[in-house]
């Protein structure tokens, strides 16, 4: 699998976004584990997780601790994997999400991530959702204080604006590196914050590259060219968006969630599809 790059580290060009595997439906912990295992056997090196990925307030942090056991355990070498979390979302444990910008709290918040971790440094800390109660450079800000304390190797943030992410990478002295986003063939807006960071040369990740849990398995036939593309190539029209998205720029990290061994490996076979240049036209032209 090729390279891309993070800040100063180059992982996989197809990442894993861990939230399937703490959230609702979850699989039991052996699956979970095999899951994370096999992204590791298929040359994925960018893990994605949050202290949020979880179902009930007692268990903050749930998919950060299942990763870090995941690592433990793995019988190859993980040197070169980098884990990616967040703070500022919670979940309080009625089904709803909130937030929580406050410099005090994502201090606290990436203290714990980093103890649940089992690291020194975290490799990769992104703030998850913007805070309307509190101004973004503050929340920011932390990220800043994290980075010059040695609590963060590299900051970055999510679903943010290109104002926020001009505003970010100020308050970071230019040490801004990522932008996960939102984007898939189903929800495109993005498109704007995606074209801004291959030109800043900030990695941007899209989250739920397939469209969502729910959406991912039905790709082909909600969006009729990508089933089209995949028959020609004969693979999943999964590997086809995965590809698209990266095809679109080199900047471009997609993490497609998982909670099946099976599903990761075929995500993984997306680096290694050459879309021609009229495929990506048609792809990028239709919804």
């Amino acid at each position: 699998m090729q390279r891309r790059t993070i800040g100063s580290r180059d992982v996989s060009e197809i990442g894993l976004g861990g939230m399937p595997m703490s959230i609702e439906g979850r699989p039991d912990e052996a699956r979970s584990i095999a899951t994370i295992h096999a992204a590791l056997d298929a040359g994925i090196t960018l893990i994605d997780t949050a202290d949020a990925y979880h179902i009930g307030p007692d268990e903050v942090g749930h998919n950060e601790l299942l990763i870090a056991k995941a690592l433990r355990t793995y019988g190859g070498d993980t040197s070169d994997v980098l884990v990616a979390t967040k703070g500022g979302h919670l979940r309080p444990g009625d089904g709803s999400w909130t937030v929580d910008g406050r410099p005090s709290h994502l201090i606290d918040a990436a203290k714990a991530s980093a103890r649940r971790l089992g690291v020194d440094t975290i490799g990769l800390y992104q703030f998850h959702r913007p805070d309307p109660s509190v101004p973004y450079a503050e929340s920011v800000g932390a990220l800043r204080d994290l980075l010059d304390e040695g609590v963060i190797a590299m900051a970055g943030i999510s679903n943010a604006s290109v104002a926020q992410i001009d505003e970010a990478d100020e308050v970071l002295g230019g040490r801004l590196v990522s932008v996960q986003n939102q984007f898939s063939p189903k929800f495109r807006s993005s498109m704007g914050e995606l074209r801004h960071c291959a030109e800043l040369g900030i990695a941007f990740i899209p989250w739920s590259p397939l469209g969502g849990i729910r959406a991912a398995g039905s790709v082909g036939s909600a969006h009729r060219v990508f089933g089209e593309v995949a028959e020609a190539h004969g693979v999943s029209p999964q590997q086809v968006a995965l590809a698209w998205e990266l095809a679109l720029a080199p900047v471009v990290v997609p993490i497609p969630g998982a909670s099946r061994p099976a599903s990761i490996r075929d995500s993984a076979r997306a680096a290694d599809l050459e879309l021609t240049a009229d495929e990506v036209e048609r792809l990028s032209t239709t919804e």
